[in-house]
């Protein structure tokens, strides 16, 4: 199959929207089942979120040894990672390794991206569009566009006057920036906030950070990874993935059995500095009911924000830099290096959105309320469309040519994370409803990628054509996910988990909060049940000439 068309009309079993972690490994998966299939990607480059962020300081949250994939013990022995927590660069060298490694780009097209899709259901099948006038029929069609993906610029009056340069930490250059001696804006104090900031700070003559809403985070302590730790990973690799399979993140975290009133005070801080000094998301983890109890939040949120003020040199800026308006954790946790230190730098200064909100961009910077700033480049650090963002950026039609958009107008709705009623053959790797961006998202996508592949092994041996959720089983599952969720402090909380970066987004808590090992059990006993939840017909559908 070619990959650099510019017009194409052709069938093939299924069409793969996105070629980063989860694009790649189901087009693996498809392959051995003796599929065809046509990954688009809208990037030069396969990578996925990994090719977009390129952005100085950007790194993974979670420990390099984990955050790989599982399915090849050839690939987790021969690959080296230099350090705790990845660099950018060096996943995206990881992921072009196993595209090269299973040679998968030969059914991999670039630099294309998919506009819309409709199913036919006499034909039964999809027809798929892309920005470079392809169409393309096929069987299947399987999102992995990935949950932080779509990029939000926020609609700030003036933006296209500005006379200097403007970036967005999701859609960073592939050429290196150099912000020396210039007079920076960063936008934004979330996780790719935090990450860049201490970057350009090292380069600036001038740093201003815009802040609307101080985030926690917890340093990194980054180091080198030395060949004898790698080893003994590798050594053990079967046991310890299966173990984080067994867990609520998929990741080997220590995970108290402890509720934070176990134990006295003293013992209680104790726990705190051990976890602090180890580094990493691991800290919320301290004692069982830190997301459930408001007052064990408290507790542990108390315990960073006396660090924040230890840290920070001056008291007012310190104050602006602590959460006290949301729980530790139930935004995003952030994982640093230096963040809190670099506001004791001269030339680094901080602005209070609530106080002073934008009011424009100007030809040479930005004005708020009560001042304005000049500034050589702005840095918009302002997130993502979290989840639901780059499927409602694709025109997708099912059933009686009904929209996914419309039909999640007040929040999304989905079997599992894995299919929505009456959009037949329409599977999302990762999708809402699934514990997806509250876990390790490799060994989230490597179980989706696995139960969809499994899903059509199934239907390849009954001979059925096309596979669909039940309007009764969805209804039953956006119900667990929302009662669950409600039983945690993650809906207190304004973040993007909730939809609320983005304006006019319906507020839904879009991910699913019972744990990986819980959900896993869950979709395990919908096959055991004969897909429980799922209806199937058999038939022959009409194929398009290749």
């Amino acid at each position: 199959m070619k990959t650099n068309d510019t017009t194409d009309t052709r069938h093939c079993d299924a069409v793969v929207i996105g070629a980063g972690f989860a694009g790649l490994y189901m087009l693996y998966r498809l392959r051995k089942l003796g599929l065809t299939a046509r990954v688009f990607e809208a990037g030069d480059g396969v990578g996925g979120t990994w090719y977009w962020n390129r952005y100085p300081g950007a790194r993974c949250d979670v420990e390099s040894m984990q955050y790989s994939y599982s399915f090849s013990d050839e690939l987790q022995q021969e690959w080296k990672w230099s350090e705790r927590y990845p660099r950018q660069e060096e996943i995206l060298a990881y992921i072009n390794h196993v595209a090269d490694r299973f040679d998968l780009r030969p059914d991999i097209q670039l630099q294309t991206r998919v506009t819309d899709a409709r199913y036919d259901e006499n034909r039964q099948h999809w027809t798929v569009g892309t920005d470079r006038g392809d169409r393309v029929t096929a069987r299947f069609l399987i999102s992995a566009g990935g949950c932080l993906s779509a990029a939000r610029v926020p609609d700030v009056p003036g933006l296209a006057d500005f006379q200097g340069h403007w970036y967005h930490t999701g859609n960073w250059p592939h050429e290196p920036v150099d912000f020396s001696g210039k007079r920076v804006a960063v936008i934004g104090t979330g996780s790719s906030g935090i990450q860049i900031i201490p970057a350009i700070a090292r380069q600036a003559r001038e740093l201003v950070v815009f802040q609307r809403t101080p985030n926690f985070s917890i340093p990194a302590w980054n180091r080198p990874l030395p060949e004898d730790e790698q080893q003994a990973w590798k050594a053990n690799y079967p046991q310890h993935r299966s173990k984080a399979r067994t867990t609520r993140s998929g990741i080997l975290y220590q995970y108290s059995d402890k509720s934070t009133w176990d134990v006295e005070e003293a013992e209680r801080q104790q726990e705190y500095e051990r976890r602090w000094a180890n580094g990493g998301a691991n800290f919320t983890h301290a004692f069982n009911d830190i997301f459930i109890d408001r007052k064990a939040n408290d507790s542990a949120a108390e315990f960073v924000r006396n660090k924040i003020r230890a840290t920070v040199k001056d008291p007012k800026v310190a104050a602006m830099l602590t959460p006290t308006d949301h729980a530790i954790g139930t935004k995003r946790i952030c994982v640093d290096t230096d963040y809190y230190k670099t506001f004791n730098l001269p030339h680094v200064r901080l602005a209070d959105l609530r106080a002073a909100p934008i009011e424009a961009v100007t030809a040479t910077g930005i004005r708020t309320q009560y001042a304005s700033y000049e500034f050589d480049a702005i840095v918009f650090a302002t997130g993502y469309d979290a989840v639901t963002g780059a499927l409602d950026r694709i025109d997708i039609r099912g059933k009686g040519d009904e929209a996914l958009k419309e039909k999640w107008s007040h929040g999304p709705r989905t079997y599992l994370g894995l299919m929505a009623a009456g959009f037949p053959n329409f599977f999302m790797i990762t999708g809402p409803g699934s514990p997806s961006i509250l876990t390790n998202v490799v060994v989230a996508i490597e179980q989706h990628v696995d139960w969809i592949a499994r899903c059509l092994e199934h239907m390849q041996a009954q001979g059925l054509q096309v596979a669909e959720a039940k309007p009764d089983a969805q209804e039953e599952w956006v119900n667990h996910v929302n009662e669950v969720a409600s039983r945690t402090l993650f809906p207190t909380t304004n973040s993007w988990y909730m939809g609320a970066n983005i304006p006019g987004k319906p507020r839904a808590f879009l991910p699913y909060v019972g744990g990986f090992a819980t959900y896993t059990r869950i979709c395990e006993q919908v096959i055991s049940e004969n897909y429980k939840g799922f209806n199937f017909t058999s038939g022959t559908a009409a194929r398009q000439p290749s």
